[in-house]
């Protein structure tokens, strides 16, 4: 089966035809979809609606793009979420310093990341990383604080080089839409370079869209058109792609 490993299928974009959406997941061969919460808000979302399906499993953390609004009594409520069943990592969680250049910003999210990353060892779970013109001071906090059990590059958009370095201390580069359009050479380039061994693949619903369908509203259904493209890139039969990524998925979350 094919696994979405990230996509932000609670948020109120999908309210109006959701079970629409999941129905077209489902009638293309998506087997598991793992629903993003960011936030206590995102989070709630979340779990209410992995808990009605086992086609769902969540990630739930503090993004980066949330810290300066965070209360220390918001910590022990997204503890307790974390710590839900239905919750197989922490995440998305990171540092993106793309919308805002403040360095004084900058260092609380580097707080905020380094406190979720103290969470994820403590309650043995990996972790999903969102990293947005941070590649560099990503890479370099993640080697001064290892992660137990590693994790996921979500929606990876760096170099090459940047990829296999995050592979050799052990993280999952995760591919997503970007992969298929015309005008992708940094993603079509990680795709041919990295190993197959640590490779997945994700929509990011409802953003970045695959070609055809992109600039309009991404869906768990899509998925698959990333994995045909990387399938294509690398000269490989689909089936042989869709087995391997479900061994790094299970290799990763211990199934």
């Amino acid at each position: 089966m094919w696994t979405d490993t990230h996509a932000h299928l609670a948020e109120p974009e999908y309210d109006a035809d959701r079970i629409d959406v999941i129905q077209r997941a489902i009638d293309a061969g998506i087997g598991r979809i793992v629903l993003i919460g960011c936030g206590i808000v995102g989070a709630q979302r979340a779990l209410a609606l992995a808990e009605t399906d086992n086609l769902f499993q969540a990630v739930v953390g503090f993004h980066p793009e949330e810290v300066l609004t965070l209360r220390e009594s918001d910590w022990p409520t997204m503890e307790a979420l974390m710590r839900h069943p239905k919750v197989i990592a922490i995440g998305e969680i990171g540092l993106d310093f793309y919308w805002d250049k403040d360095p004084d910003h900058h260092q609380i999210q580097e707080e905020v990341f380094l406190r979720q990353i103290d969470l994820a060892n403590r309650l043995d779970k990996p972790i999903v990383i969102h990293s947005r013109d941070a590649i560099q001071r990503t890479y370099d906090l993640l080697k001064q604080h290892p992660v137990k059990r590693t994790g996921i590059m979500h929606c990876y958009s760096g170099s090459l080089e940047m990829a296999k370095a995050f592979i050799k201390i052990g993280y999952y580069i995760s591919l997503a839409g970007p992969v298929t359009f015309k005008n992708a050479y940094v993603p079509v380039e990680v795709a041919l370079g990295i190993d197959l061994d640590h490779l997945l693949i994700e929509t990011d619903s409802p953003y970045l869209a695959p070609h055809p369908h992109r600039g309009k509203r991404n869906e768990p259904a899509y998925v698959k058109m990333t994995a045909e493209r990387i399938a294509t890139l690398k000269n490989m039969p689909l089936s042989d792609l869709e087995l391997k990524l479900e061994q790094n998925y299970n290799k990763l979350f211990n199934y």
